[in-house]
């Protein structure tokens, strides 16, 4: 990793600025969830324009994230950070101007563009900032913050929708981008990645392949699975990305070597967070609507009731990231990922129309427990597995593999949702939410396997010995 300036990086600045990126994103993402029935009121659509309303977001995203790391990895993470935010900020005043469902779409990817510019960045403009001695600290403090968005984010778009209105939900972002930016143009260190120059054919397979098979899941919704568009778009998306593979394994400068999956440790870690994204979007994408279509509850009433779930990262993410130092990562992410898988099936076997809140607060409270058991250890399980130098393009990784499961996650579940039931009345829009749900606890499930697979806490410290002597980053949570 080289600098531009001689400067070092005050520690302290560094993690608020990038922290209040996140945040600003993460609350973004939580708070379109709870708006998504007045939007529909207002705007019209069905569940795949809803869906889409999410989806734009996070296949730009997904998307473009190896991207925007390489970006800031060749022309500076400090600029396209501050370049990443001014987008993400201009998208979010369209989104509050949108005259139509197709409009606020359109500018949902173009928030989904500034999100992948900005939030790889983060991950590497914080490891120059704070030591290695410090990493656990630093990763829980993150993953609170992050819990804090996924925390409020119910709460204050239920509160914003019902005693606003829906499009200030994305007025909240303008005034924070505006601070944000003259912020980190002064206080944040210019600094690249070791390529330089930039691998535009990895950039155009690995956009394309991801493109194509995230739409073609998206799509999958609306058309079935078996359709002439959704086939030939996932398997031109998965001949792309084995191309992107294969042209990675002899480019002379990279933008994803290949040889990070030769970890066990990145492997798995990856695979973890792709199983939790999926279930966890998945679910989240239809129970933000349940108190409101299925029990008639009012936005603010149902971001209130959500709580339980999304407060539990809040409060334990910090203590995982301590612990993960102790204990290593292994444990806590089998952990999180089993809680989370029953949480799924609780809810599956006690959700219905006319459920009182009672019975959903402890499967509630074991979901987000876990989540946040999750977020802070895969972020060190990543880091263990690459160089310093290199967390610039394993984040941009990490979080492309994330979104993709994402994206899959919202897909799936809905296509199962609209297969099983509707939005016609509250019992046909449980009976798709019961049918749903046991899909997301079983990629869960398979997420604890997966965890099986990373390394204890004494293969990581033999293995990745310049890990402990030099900085590190930290991690983001979805958009």
């Amino acid at each position: 990793m080289t600098r531009s300036d001689t400067t070092a990086p005050h520690a302290g600045w560094t993690l608020a600025i990038v922290s209040v990126a996140l945040f600003m994103a993460t609350l973004d993402n939580l708070v379109v969830g709870v708006a998504l029935p007045s939007i529909r009121i207002d705007l019209g659509g069905s569940i795949e324009s809803l869906e889409w309303t999410v989806n734009a977001y996070t296949l730009a995203f997904a998307v473009l994230l190896i991207t925007g790391a390489a970006l800031g990895d060749r022309f500076g993470r400090k600029r396209m950070f501050i370049v990443g935010i001014g987008v993400f900020t201009g998208a979010s005043a369209l989104a509050a101007l949108a005259p139509s469902i197709d409009s606020l779409i359109a500018a949902r990817a173009v928030q989904g563009f500034g999100a992948a510019m900005v939030l790889p960045l983060t991950l590497t403009l914080l490891s120059e900032a704070v030591p290695a001695a410090k990493r656990g600290m630093a990763l829980g403090i993150w993953a609170g913050v992050s819990g804090l968005g996924v925390a409020l984010g119910p709460f204050v778009g239920g509160a914003v929708v019902e005693g606003i209105a829906w499009q200030w939900i994305f007025w909240l972002n303008v005034p924070i981008g505006l601070a944000l930016i003259p912020l980190a143009a002064r206080r944040l260190s210019e600094s690249r990645g070791p390529a330089d120059r930039l691998d535009l054919a990895g950039l155009a397979l690995a956009g394309g392949g991801l493109f194509g098979l995230t739409f073609g899941i998206v799509r999958a919704t609306a058309l079935g699975w078996t359709s002439a568009t959704v086939l030939v778009s996932i398997g031109g998306g998965v001949a792309l990305l084995l191309a992107f593979v294969t042209w990675e394994l002899r480019a002379p400068a990279p933008m994803l070597p290949m040889r990070f999956f030769s970890s066990r440790g990145f492997s798995a870690a990856n695979g973890v967070s792709f199983a939790m994204f999926f279930g966890v979007f998945g679910a989240i994408f239809l129970l933000s609507q349940f108190f409101q279509t299925a029990q008639g509850y009012g936005p603010f009433e149902a971001g209130l009731r959500t709580l339980p779930w999304t407060a539990m990262p809040m409060l334990v993410a910090p203590i995982a990231g301590l612990l993960s130092d102790r204990i290593g990562a292994r444990p806590l992410m089998v952990a999180g990922l089993a809680l989370q898988a029953v949480a799924m099936a609780w809810l599956a076997t006690v959700t219905s129309a006319d459920v009182a809140y009672s019975a959903l607060i402890v499967p509630f409270m074991i979901a987000g427990t876990g989540m946040a058991l999750v977020f802070a250890p895969s972020a060190s399980a990543v880091l263990s597995a690459v160089e310093p130098r290199e967390a610039g393009q394993a984040s941009g990784a990490t979080n492309a593999i994330r979104e993709l499961g994402g994206v899959m996650g919202v897909a799936v579940l809905a296509s199962v949702f609209s297969a099983n039931g509707s939005f016609a009345s509250p019992q046909a829009f449980s009976d798709g939410v019961v049918s749903a749900l046991p899909i997301a606890a079983v990629v869960l499930a398979a997420g604890a396997l997966i965890a099986l697979f990373v390394p204890g806490i004494r293969t990581t410290r033999t293995s990745t010995p310049p890990v402990a002597a030099e900085p590190t980053t930290a991690v983001r949570m979805p958009a």
